[in-house]
């Protein structure tokens, strides 16, 4: 019997293909190979906001995510790095099997439009924060461990493919450190993986906290 959830999944498989109007086969989702591939693609905005409107129920019309840190907010996140989670899913690389159904029906195109146009929204509305508790320890953490790669306001560098941290939602990040730390997300930069091995559960709370009260970075 199919679930709700497996029904969801179904649901924007299907408005996926047809959002992206692109009758040629899926190319070869080969990780490093593919993403060579797409970074040389030049991006329609205006399409990848057509290609958006299939995950409008989990990452809403706005791509602020959800506070539960079940689905992260997207608005604003460098293009390079949405496209590189998105090339990392749909080859195995990322584990992320919730979402891999849904951006293996993506085109190369699919791909580079709807990160283009992710990238164009604004940071609008609150973000999920983490309770404030232990903000200065969280600091300390982020401007030791962190800083050199997400940057001092959390503006992450998409040259890098470092992520905005800033504004995301704490159970969100909570969550993916949790993975990172573990050797769970499977696509973990090895750089963070050393940064964060040693930390205690309250070191995350810690530091997750401290960047989800950072305030989206001006543009």
């Amino acid at each position: 019997m199919l679930t709700v959830r497996s029904l969801q999944v179904l649901l924007a498989a299907c408005l996926l293909l047809s959002a992206g109007a692109n009758a040629q086969s899926p190319e070869a989702k080969d990780g490093p190979g593919e993403l060579a591939a797409l970074l040389q693609l030049q991006p329609d905005a205006a399409k990848g906001m057509k290609v958006f409107t299939a995950c409008w129920d989990c990452h809403r019309k706005d791509a602020s995510g959800r506070a539960s840190g079940v689905y992260p907010r997207l608005a604003g996140q460098h293009s390079s790095v949405l496209i590189k989670q998105l090339s990392d899913i749909r080859s195995g690389r990322r584990n992320n099997p919730n979402m891999r159904p849904l951006a293996s029906t993506l085109s190369r195109n699919d791909v580079v439009d709807v990160a283009a146009y992710l990238q164009s929204l604004p940071v609008s509305g609150t973000n999920g924060k983490g309770p404030g508790s232990a903000l200065a320890q969280g600091k300390q953490l982020y401007d030791r461990d962190c800083v050199s790669c997400h940057g001092g306001n959390g503006e992450g560098n998409g040259a890098k493919f470092y992520p905005m941290v800033a504004a995301q939602h704490y159970q969100y990040l909570l969550r993916e450190v949790v993975a990172i730390r573990n050797g769970d997300r499977g696509n973990s930069n090895p750089e963070m993986v050393q940064a964060v091995k040693n930390y205690s559960q309250g070191d995350i709370e810690a530091v997750a906290d401290y960047m989800s009260q950072l305030p989206p970075p001006k543009r």
